[in-house]
């Protein structure tokens, strides 16, 4: 009998699992440290304040969710989800290892096992263009929100600025698997980065795809270096003005 082909989500999964132990080393090299600082504009965006509660889907290893955590603080409340487990392994490592009181446990942004109104905040990091159905995602993030919570995105995008367009697509095309694949041992894992990112829609084309849900009143983005990241923020109906 022929073995079944692997779903998306499957392959995904698959793949980050494979790069998990490194992904952190990776991010670092690969992106010279700027995605620290993306994480920590999205934070501020955000408007996260102490005591909020904060819901991060696709956390990985856990760096978003601990940027909020500094912003919470002790009052605040910081769950990470993945469908990944390796990569919360390495999240709940680094968690105890900064004595974080972060919670990480295994979710699919699409199914989030939570009630509705949960949580003040919720957030993706790199992670939306993987899921397999992004306006259920969003969906179902705006469904944990309570009225007048934001949905925060961060993702890649394309720079319509032609120069720099030019020079980092030749460095994602050329020069990302190859490295990635050095410090990892999975070029491929890196491929579908290049891949995935350059046909993800941005900045007013994911506005439009928010919008299917008919879960928010405003949606708004920034662009991060020229187009190569997004920042969204999603507000959820019901909300005061």
């Amino acid at each position: 009998m022929a073995r079944p082909q692997a779903t998306q989500s499957e392959t995904i999964r698959g793949m980050f699992s494979a790069i998990s132990s490194r992904y952190d080393l990776a991010n670092t090299v690969l992106s010279l440290g700027t995605h620290h600082g993306w994480r920590k504009a999205a934070v501020r965006w955000s408007g996260a304040r102490s005591g909020h509660k904060v819901l991060d889907c696709a956390s990985g290893t856990g760096d978003l969710a601990f940027e909020f955590e500094r912003a919470v603080g002790p009052l605040g409340e910081i769950t990470g989800t993945d469908f990944c487990e390796p990569m919360l392994e390495q999240a709940r490592r680094k968690a105890q290892a900064r004595a974080s009181r972060a919670r990480f446990q295994v979710a699919d942004v699409m199914a989030l096992p939570f009630a509705d109104s949960s949580f003040d905040i919720a957030s993706i990091a790199f992670g939306i263009r993987n899921v397999a159905d992004p306006v259920t995602g969003l969906s179902e993030m705006a469904r944990v929100l309570r009225p007048g919570g934001v949905v925060m995105v961060l993702e890649f995008g394309q720079s319509r600025l032609p120069l720099w367009s030019q020079a980092f697509n030749f460095y994602s095309r050329r020069i990302l698997p190859r490295l990635g694949g050095l410090l990892t041992g999975n070029r491929a894992a890196y491929e579908y980065l290049n891949t995935s990112s350059s046909l993800f829609p941005c900045g007013g084309e994911f506005v439009a795809l928010a919008e299917k849900t008919g879960c928010f009143d405003t949606m708004e983005f920034r662009t991060l270096m020229g187009g190569i990241a997004f920042i969204y923020r999603l507000r959820r109906k019901g909300g005061q003005a």
